[in-house]
């Protein structure tokens, strides 16, 4: 209870100067201990005892010791708090003692309280004008002028009054403090800004009128600069500033409408640097801001999409729609358009088979948006995206699509069709079709042939879908050939639209395995079709998908169809793919995620004029011209492209087998007499200088001759190579070295010396494919023609069994062969020889 000396001194105050009011109020403020600008005081305990008008006894409750509010009298006359002296009536109960007055100890005969209406009507008035002259020393205080003590004090003082009453808010906003108090938002000094920040939420707590208030100007963007302050608490203030604005509805839109609002507060929800409260201050805000459609704008562009979907699930319709048109606006990341698909993407279905345009269009454009991951079109998938989409395609009559959204729905298709999933087995409509019932695929080419270039693009794109897979492709090639559509494919070849023209070479391409037969004679029409492809290939613009899809085209086509080999070297088209594949080697074309397919069609290309040697002159000198042979040879380095060197070795195989056509036999001098009368002298002379294999004049550029090109080492290191094609080719081209029509002696002799004869051996016991096993047994029975090995492989019992095993089991010719190696060991008596000499 302060004394009537110090209620003198607050007095005094009204009669000093403003910086002496303060720090008399300062002085005031120390005297329960508390003068730690930064601390909280405890506002009951601290701002009670701070009067200008003298402090009466009869205000004091003799149990709390505070000013009183609600003053109830006894019986025996004494004055109390009500809910004081109820607690204390409450404890005598409980511990069983008699109820007394606590101030007299007098016995009470009752617990009535009587309310002293005259008393607190004095207190309130004692109160109003000890607040109002407080609240001017405060106002005096708040400025960037004031002591930081002054200003802290001022600003704990508004919190105090502020939660005293709510009235009291209306008199600080009255008394023009909250645009100081905002002001305060500038000072340099930290503890005042955070205060300051703390002030203004106690200010506005409950209290619309004083939120609209503050939110005039720019106050809300200022606190909007705090939420990025380095400052943690500064942060943590200014959310829960922010937060109690936000129950505002009107304010909602003015917090969203400031620019990085809503990217700031969805950042602090996610960071895992703020502390606990902060982000639950920063949910809360977004939760409030969600009542305003623009802010659930905002919210999903800055990656906070819930909100949007649970207004595009909850919504009425007129939002649904709204809704759903943003959806499809947005740039999504592909983990989103999963979460979409699986939250909305049935809703979105649904919302496409209303009857309204507008709701058909904004939940395609959604659709749209999500469908472009594998992940999240297998969700639209299971939820039956399938039938709708093909019945808008294909749909006439009221409910026909104009173009603009049919181009979307064939964008959509394309999408969930290129996902991976196998749409054989998918059926949909109530006549059960799938995406390759051939009246679906019919009814594609169709529109494909009836449509603008953008539908028709979709639409190929979607047949480049089902080709991909080896399950539905031979349905819709097919479909293809039944409709006989397979030249009106091959016309958008020279399409002006590079998207169209890419979508068509890309499916010409999935085709070519299964009609490549078809696909070359409409190509070696006079249209240009194939010119155009060529010219694809040949621009000088790196390696594109399409470039690499049109010569993944060409090498699948038939190797041996002369006419196209032909029309590719009269337009030039093997030299320029045979320049393009040495730029490549030589490092001039830098690789790219196609150059692998790229670099292997380009050699498959080039490997054609190896198939018609014997047919085309021209081919031949092509061969020679360009060293086609060692080109071959270098290209079975090339390591981890098993297709190159698979390809490689078959090309020298073709060569090689062309050798012994090719090479120049020299002119053999008559024998002499000895040798005409004595057989012993007859024997072939050598002549100085020719191939041991082929007898006559040879070389790698002009007679293809492996043993003069220093190939025969690089075909036996790919013996052991894992992929089986690759030693079947291998092994086709050494085998040429041993073939009819060569020296096979010598050719022995050269396996021999390359250290080849083992590596063929040791395929013939792997056994890994009936081909393989073929191939084997026969390079087997030549090599056992010399008795050295012969009698080698007879010793080894694991060959001997896999003779055996080829004799047994092998096809027809196999088995002849394998018998033939079987007596070459002794294996298998040579009973002609002894029915010859029965004879």
């Amino acid at each position: 209870m302060l004394s009537t000396q110090v209620s003198r001194c607050f007095s005094g105050w009204l009669l000093l100067s403003t910086r002496t009011r303060i720090s008399g109020y300062m002085m005031a403020a120390s005297w329960d201990g508390s003068n730690d600008p930064g601390s909280q005081s405890d506002d009951s305990f601290h701002f009670e005892r701070l009067h200008i008008e003298p402090l009466y006894d009869a205000f004091v409750c003799p149990l709390t010791k505070q000013v009183m509010r609600d003053p109830v009298t006894l019986e025996n006359g004494q004055t109390f708090e009500r809910e004081a002296i109820e607690k204390w009536f409450k404890e005598c109960k409980e511990s069983g003692r008699r109820l007394v007055c606590p101030l007299t100890l007098q016995e009470l005969r009752s617990t009535e309280l009587n309310p002293s209406m005259a008393l607190r009507n004095t207190i309130e008035e004692w109160t109003a004008r000890n607040e109002a002259a407080q609240l001017d020393i405060a106002r005096r205080s708040l400025n960037m002028g004031s002591p930081e003590n002054e200003t802290l004090q001022a600003l704990e003082y508004v919190q105090y009054i502020c939660r005293r009453s709510r009235s009291n808010k209306h008199t600080v906003r009255n008394a023009g403090l909250i645009p100081m108090i905002v002001d305060m938002l500038k000072s340099s000094s930290r503890k005042v800004r955070i205060r300051a920040l703390e002030t203004l939420r106690i200010v506005v707590e409950d209290d619309d009128e004083n939120k609209e208030f503050l939110a005039e100007g720019d106050t809300v963007r200022t606190i909007v600069k705090f939420l990025s302050h380095e400052l943690s608490k500064e942060r943590e203030q200014a959310v829960s500033l922010l937060y109690e604005l936000s129950k505002s509805a009107t304010l909602c839109e003015k917090i969203g409408s400031i620019n990085g609002a809503i990217l700031i507060l969805v950042g602090m929800t996610s960071s895992n640097s703020e502390d606990l409260l902060t982000v639950g201050k920063a949910e809360e805000t977004l939760a409030n801001l969600e009542m305003y459609e623009a802010n659930v704008r905002q919210m999903a562009e800055n990656g906070r999409l819930q909100p949007l979907l649970t207004q595009l699930l909850e919504g009425p319709p007129e939002t649904k729609l709204s809704m759903a048109g943003y959806l499809g606006e947005l740039v999504l990341n592909n983990d989103v358009k999963v979460l979409v698909a699986r939250t909305v993407g049935l809703s979105l279905i649904n919302l496409m088979k209303s009857g309204n345009m507008q709701s058909r269009e904004a939940a395609l454009r959604a659709l749209n948006q999500i469908s472009s991951c594998d992940p999240s079109a297998k969700i639209l998938i299971e939820a039956g995206i399938l039938a709708p989409l093909v019945n808008d395609l294909f749909a006439v009559g009221p409910n026909l699509l104009p173009t603009r959204l049919k181009e979307i729905s064939a964008t959509i298709l394309a999408s969930v069709v290129n996902s991976g999933e196998d749409f054989y087995s998918i059926s949909f409509g109530p006549d059960h079709q799938t995406l390759v019932s051939e009246d679906i695929v019919r009814n594609l080419l169709h529109l494909i042939s009836n449509t603008g270039p953008a539908i028709e693009c979709k639409l190929l794109q979607v047949l480049v879908g089902l080709t991909t897979s080896p399950t539905t492709v031979l349905s819709v090639v097919a479909a293809i050939k039944s409709s006989g559509a397979t030249i009106s494919l091959v016309q958008f070849i020279e399409a002006p639209q590079k998207d169209l023209r890419l979508a068509s070479i890309k499916l010409l391409h999935n085709l070519s395995p299964h009609m490549g037969q078809e696909l070359a004679d409409a190509l070696r029409g006079s249209v240009g079709q194939l010119g155009s492809l060529i010219k694809v290939i040949s621009e000088n613009t790196g390696i594109s998908e399409e470039q690499a899809a049109a010569v993944g085209l060409l090498a699948e086509l038939p190797e041996r169809d002369l006419g196209l080999t032909r029309q590719l070297l009269d337009e030039g088209a093997i030299v320029m793919v045979i320049s393009r594949v040495i730029a490549i080697r030589q490092g001039e074309i830098r690789g790219t995620r196609f150059m692998t397919p790229f670099l292997e069609g380009l050699v498959k290309i080039v490997v054609r004029v190896t198939y018609v040697l014997a047919e085309e002159p021209d081919a031949i000198a092509l061969c020679r011209d360009h060293n086609l042979a060692a080109l071959f040879i270098d290209l079975l380095q090339s390591n981890g492209l098993d297709n190159v060197q698979m390809v490689s070795a078959t090309a020298l195989e073709n060569l090689s087998l062309e050798s012994k056509n090719l090479t120049k036999l020299p002119e053999v001098p008559p024998p002499g007499y000895c040798a005409m009368v004595f057989s012993c002298f007859s024997k072939q002379p050598v002549i100085s200088g020719s191939c041991r294999l082929h007898r006559g004049i040879c070389s790698l550029k002009e007679t293809f001759c492996l043993y003069d090109g220093q190939a025969v080492l690089k075909l036996v290191g790919l013996l052991d190579h894992t992929n089986e094609n690759v030693v079947e080719a291998a092994l086709a081209a050494l085998s040429t070295l041993i073939d009819d029509g060569v020296d096979i002696e010598q050719g022995v002799a050269i396996l021999v010396e390359a250290e080849g004869v083992q590596p063929i051996l040791d395929v013939l016991l792997e056994k890994r494919t009936e081909t393989l096993r073929r191939r084997a047994v026969w390079a087997v029975e030549r090599l056992l023609r010399t008795d050295d090995i012969a009698c080698e492989v007879s010793a080894n019992q694991n060959l001997s069994t896999a003779l055996v095993d080829a004799f047994q089991h092998g096809d027809y010719r196999t088995r002849q062969t394998a018998e033939r190696a079987l007596k070459h060991v002794d294996k298998i008596p040579n009973f002609s020889g002894i029915f010859q000499n029965i004879g």
